[in-house]
């Protein structure tokens, strides 16, 4: 999947005016973030935002446009900074924690308007008995639930490793990279990976939470957002491997039915493909967004 760079004023003028009509329901923006020590302790590099159902990718620069990329408006005046702010606009992010930490700490921006895709794989395991102690990575969701071929989760982990080979000091790498310019491809790839399959890993989760548990993924989300503007907040704390229903249990799969059915996509062949088989159900990669802690406490 191809990535469009927007590293100027005019571009993300352009971009602004391409999003602000986009329909919310279902959602079109999905988001995440790349940086050093991405937090209020480090920088925001890159931001990912990929749009729905066009599948466009676009890599916001932040490190070239630092705040303009948030303040620049579009040909209606509006800012990318207000569309992020905004109640009414949804944005789906993967674990939304440190991205807003980082976002609010070095530029002012108090997210609303949030869905996390991690939230809701967690309310809507199913299988009677299934723990909901543990959120799980992007990674295990992908290997475990994407509705994608064998081969497209070979190629989209083979991007991921890529990137990390490239970033992660265990690996001989360094989180500058990610302000290197021009970008390599290797790292235009991984931020293309962290994005790709979101939309549909949210159709997947809403089409098995159950109604009841709708509510609580709201509430447990504004709290994560609320949680990380905090100066206590700790990006990079164990704890956030918990859940917070670690002591709730799933419910039987025939309990579990579809919701958001407003929010439902159309069949796409790219994206739902035959062969849901992986075999590897760790995340032992490493992520730069430091979303995953379920290889060293997955249960």
């Amino acid at each position: 999947m191809k990535s469009n760079l927007i590293d100027s004023t005019t571009s993300i003028a352009k971009l602004i005016d391409t999003i602000v009509n986009l329909p919310s329901n279902p959602p079109s923006l999905y988001l995440d973030l790349e940086g050093i020590n991405l937090s209020r302790q480090g920088s925001i590099s890159i931001l990912q935002l990929m749009l729905y159902p066009q599948k466009d990718v676009y890599l916001i620069d932040i490190h070239v446009l630092g705040s303009v990329a948030f303040t620049t408006p579009g040909s209606g005046g509006k800012t990318f900074q207000g569309i992020l702010e905004s109640p009414i606009v949804p944005k789906v992010f993967f674990d939304v924690r440190n991205d807003s930490n980082a976002l609010f700490f070095h530029y002012g921006i108090a997210l609303q308007g949030v869905q996390d895709i991690q939230l809701m794989e967690c309310a809507s395991r199913p299988g009677m008995g299934l723990s909901r102690k543990f959120v799980h990575s992007l990674l295990k969701c992908i290997q475990t639930d994407a509705p994608i071929t064998w081969q497209q989760k070979q190629t989209w982990t083979a991007a991921k490793d890529a990137g990390a080979m490239l970033f992660a000091p265990e690996k001989g790498g360094s989180y500058a990279v990610f302000n290197a310019r021009p970008l390599k491809e290797e790292i235009r790839a991984y931020c293309v990976q962290d994005v790709q399959f979101l939309p549909i890993l949210r159709q997947t989760y809403c089409n098995r939470l159950q109604s009841d548990w709708r509510t609580k993924v709201d509430t447990e989300t504004i709290a994560r957002v609320q949680s990380s503007q905090r100066l206590d907040y700790q990006p990079h704390g164990s704890d956030k491997a918990f859940s917070p229903w670690r002591d709730f249990q799933a419910p039987s799969l025939s309990q579990s039915h579809s919701f958001w059915a407003d929010g439902a996509f159309t069949h796409d062949d790219e994206y739902y493909g035959g062969d849901n088989d992986f075999d590897d159900d760790f995340d032992n990669s490493f992520d730069n967004d430091f979303e995953d802690f379920t290889n060293r406490y997955s249960p």
